[in-house]
């Protein structure tokens, strides 16, 4: 009898620091997973706290590359409230979304005459308009365009707040269409006749949503490399790509599990608006946009009888930046576009010939 009661204390004592020792554990680790969503939160800020130091040193650049040719400005105005508010009844919520833009006005202008505007939307998941392009604001300039380039919502360089009011395919396109109604109603000298928009990758996504949307707002449009299948697109992109559109801040669901909702944000699936002249270029051994999804939207543009210009580069070097680059032929590609920009925009100068274009960009 006295072997049984001590081995029932036993028992009874072994469960109860067990159970203890259970307790513990499992507060010691909701203690440890509070300090590493704590830490998580710290280096996802301070990442983009560096983003935003990159920003301003690459905006001093913008004066040192271009400043000889332009005035360059850097104007703070706004666009739709966020598509889906975190808390609808908070302080604040429905107000429009507030970001920056750049403006290249070039030096040589008359003020007093009417010139075209060019809106130029960056590429890039999250990215921002970076003197990567101090070149092709160069060409621009020398052509006497005037060109405006939105930080659109999602754009990085701007804390995360600004981050995560990323809109895919959505509002950003508005923000952008926002820059083209600001200029005009800002500056005099924007003739509001010759609009046109420019864009590679997501930046060319963007441009072929504004003529869709607002094919009346735009005379002209190039599309390069344009992401243009979201569907297609995480098919092929790696998990962590696809985490970018399914964050609880962005999109929130897969595209399997809301298929409709990337057909919607898709230029592919949108084919049926176009109305304005258009030119897409892509390139066979892009890394990036692979050229099915661009296949997706010529196919879909001629199954709509649509008509537009298109040309599809086999394997030239550079893949997704094979016309953004400092080549020969990127050059050469690039004159192609101002030729057809100019064909409906007449900026008082033009780019003849690859002499002239090298003059304005590299010759300084």
């Amino acid at each position: 009898m006295k072997k049984l009661l001590k081995q029932s204390i036993a028992l009874f004592f072994f469960f109860y620091v067990t159970c203890n020792i259970s307790a513990i554990a499992q507060e010691k680790q909701g203690e440890l997973n509070e300090t590493l969503a704590r830490l998580d939160y710290q280096m996802e800020n301070l990442s983009h706290r560096l983003d935003q130091i990159e920003k301003a040193i690459d905006d001093i650049f913008w004066y040192n590359k271009v400043g000889d040719v332009a005035f360059i400005d850097k104007v703070y105005m706004y666009g739709p409230p966020l598509w889906k508010e975190k808390n609808p009844a908070a302080q604040g919520a429905g107000n429009p979304v507030k970001f920056r833009s750049y403006v290249f006005i070039p030096k040589n202008i008359n003020t007093e005459a009417k010139y075209p505007l060019i809106v130029f939307p960056h590429g890039g998941v999250h990215s921002n308009f970076t003197t990567y392009y101090a070149h092709i604001i160069r060409e621009l300039m020398a052509q006497q365009y005037i060109v405006v380039a939105a930080e659109y919502r999602g754009s990085t360089g701007y804390g995360m707040s600004h981050y995560r009011k990323i809109d895919y395919g959505g509002l950003e396109v508005e923000d952008v269409d926002a820059s083209r109604a600001y200029m005009i109603e800002n500056y005099d000298f924007v003739d509001a006749s010759r609009v046109g928009i420019i864009g590679w990758s997501h930046g060319g996504l963007i441009a072929l949503h504004n003529i869709f949307d607002h094919p009346k707002n735009y005379k002209v449009a190039y599309s390069g490399v344009p992401v243009s299948d979201l569907i297609a697109r995480m098919g092929y992109k790696t998990q962590g790509y696809r985490d970018l559109y399914s964050a609880d801040y962005h999109i929130g669901q897969t595209a399997y599990e809301n298929v409709e909702e990337y057909k919607r944000r898709s230029p592919a699936w949108q084919a049926h608006k176009l109305q304005t002249p258009l030119l897409i270029h892509t390139n066979t051994n892009d890394a990036d946009v692979n050229v099915l999804e661009v296949e997706h939207l010529i196919k879909s543009l001629k199954a709509e009888g649509k008509d537009f210009e298109y040309k599809i580069f086999e394997n030239i070097p550079g893949g997704h930046s094979f016309n953004r680059m400092d080549t020969r032929i990127a050059k050469e590609i690039r004159l192609e576009v101002y030729k057809f920009l100019d064909g409906y925009l007449d900026p008082p100068e033009k780019l003849e010939t690859l002499q002239d274009l090298h003059k304005a960009a590299y010759v300084h």
